[in-house]
């Protein structure tokens, strides 16, 4: 069987409503890596070096990062050689399913959670990337899951910030620990750790500063943060999410290398993925740092924030091409 009938099949247990925002989400990347990738195979019947080249370029133009084309390019020679392939229109199939394949390897996609007492997330990222959003978001959807939650408002040198952080919790219904513009952030923390205690509260969502309008080195500031929430809390935070924006793209991945080295990441937000064809950024991220991407901005609305999913986005990917292998009857 295909390996795109197995991925409909797999997709179709999955709530439809999450498969559309992928397909909607990643409607610029799939165009700039499958409906490409279609084009190409329609173009030239034959796997040669030509081909290879061309299929090169269009990963590496769609941010899939240069290290992680080779390997790719790499294993779908070795299929081409072990499986006899003369026809370039069956690899299509084998590309999503390395590419499922490259985005699991062994990584756990979903949000940890405390076993017992409030769970606590830590997001960093440089500013502009989304971080007060994806914390409102993400507050959001544990509100209407029926968990109770508190937002740290930990970013204390940026403008607006602590009053961006606090419209999000007047919108979704949440109580924010704030303290005085250019406060000490690890305060906050501090503060924001008896408050969940005190109170009982399953998620605590901490923002911190994206860079720091003083002389003290951020990632120090961000650690020292760390160090107050582990103190007061043995075992939190229980996540440190590097928020990034996927229009970025390779600049994204820089980012994430410095984060990653410096603050103890343990997964990556990728917002914006809807404004970007770039969003082979994810597979970038994934193969070169090890790090699982946790959460996917698809779209401005306020539940358009998913956990990732690496089948939904390589489905999202080649939907249209999945679909005609389907309405073709397949290729058994």
């Amino acid at each position: 069987m295909s390996f795109f009938r197995k991925l409909r099949e797999s997709i179709s247990a999955k709530a439809e409503a999450v498969t559309n925002k992928f397909r909607e989400g990643l409607g610029k990347t799939a165009a700039a890596i499958a409906g490409k990738v279609e084009e190409l195979v329609l173009r030239r019947k034959k796997i040669d070096e030509a081909f290879y080249e061309e299929l090169e370029e269009i990963l590496i133009a769609a941010d899939v990062g240069v290290t992680t084309v080779m390997r790719l390019i790499d294993e779908l020679r070795e299929e081409v050689r072990r499986r006899r392939i003369e026809d370039a229109a069956e690899l299509q199939p084998i590309l999503s399913e390395k590419l499922v394949a490259l985005l699991k390897d062994g990584a756990d996609e979903g949000l940890r959670m405390a076993e017992s007492g409030t769970t606590v997330y830590l997001f960093v990222g440089v500013n502009g990337v989304g971080k007060t959003t994806t914390i409102g978001k993400l507050a959001h959807r544990f509100k209407r899951e029926g968990k109770s939650v508190l937002l740290a408002a930990g970013d204390t040198f940026r403008a607006g910030a602590i009053e961006q952080l606090e419209e999000w919790g007047r919108r979704v219904g949440v109580d924010v620990v704030k303290q005085q513009p250019g406060a000490d952030p690890a305060a906050v923390m501090y503060d924001a750790i008896r408050a969940a205690k005190q109170r009982g509260v399953d998620v605590l969502l901490c923002d911190t500063a994206g860079r720091l309008q003083n002389k003290t080195n951020l990632m120090e500031e961000l650690n020292k943060i760390y160090r107050v929430i582990q103190r007061e809390m043995p075992g939190a935070p229980h996540e440190v999410l590097l928020v990034l924006d996927a229009t970025t793209g390779q600049n994204a991945l820089s980012q994430a290398k410095l984060f990653g080295e410096k603050s103890g990441v343990t997964g990556i937000v990728l917002t914006k993925l809807d404004s970007t064809a770039k969003g082979g950024i994810v597979i970038a991220i994934r193969h070169e740092l090890q790090l699982p991407v946790k959460l996917v901005g698809l779209g401005e609305k306020m539940d358009d924030l998913q956990e990732f999913d690496a089948e939904q986005f390589v489905h999202a990917l080649f939907a249209g091409a999945i679909e005609k292998e389907v309405e073709a009857g397949g290729a058994e």
